[in-house]
């Protein structure tokens, strides 16, 4: 199975994906640091927020087989620029988590990822479960070679 490495900024849902992801019991559970699981890579938002930090993403994504740019559905604005997957040398994927949330918009956020050059979109719930198979799946596909 590929393992995924999520980034997004704080409160997009990494966590609570990988959770889910994993079969684990949804909490709230604040990511102070960059956590290796088996198949998942959770960062904090922070990483994502600040130029400082922004940088070591990319390098930490050579840990990855996958980056999966994680925005909320409900997000008022996209915190990836325009191109940012060219920063990786890994296959990068975007997902949209929230979509079970009443002022959802998955249609603008999809555009979103696709400007920062994901060209595979997962729309997601971590709390009803829509799409996380989809996700699986993805990852058990074969590895490039």
């Amino acid at each position: 199975m590929k393992n995924i490495m999520l980034f997004g900024r704080v409160g997009a849902g990494k966590t609570t994906l990988k959770q889910a992801l994993l079969g684990e019991e949804i909490k709230y559970d604040k990511t102070q640091y960059v956590n290796y699981l088996d198949t998942v890579i959770d960062t904090p938002g922070e990483y994502t927020e600040r130029r400082e930090t922004s940088g070591a993403l990319a390098l930490y994504a050579y840990e990855a087989d996958v980056v999966g740019l994680v925005l909320s559905a409900n997000e008022p604005y996209s915190i990836f620029s325009p191109c940012l997957t060219s920063m990786v040398n890994r296959e990068a994927i975007g997902i949209i988590t929230g979509i079970d949330k009443p002022d959802a918009n998955v249609e603008r956020v999809k555009n979103w990822l696709k400007l920062a050059g994901c060209k595979k979109i997962f729309p997601v719930s971590s709390i009803t479960g829509e799409g996380l198979a989809e996700i699986v799946d993805f990852l058990k596909e074969e590895k490039d070679k």
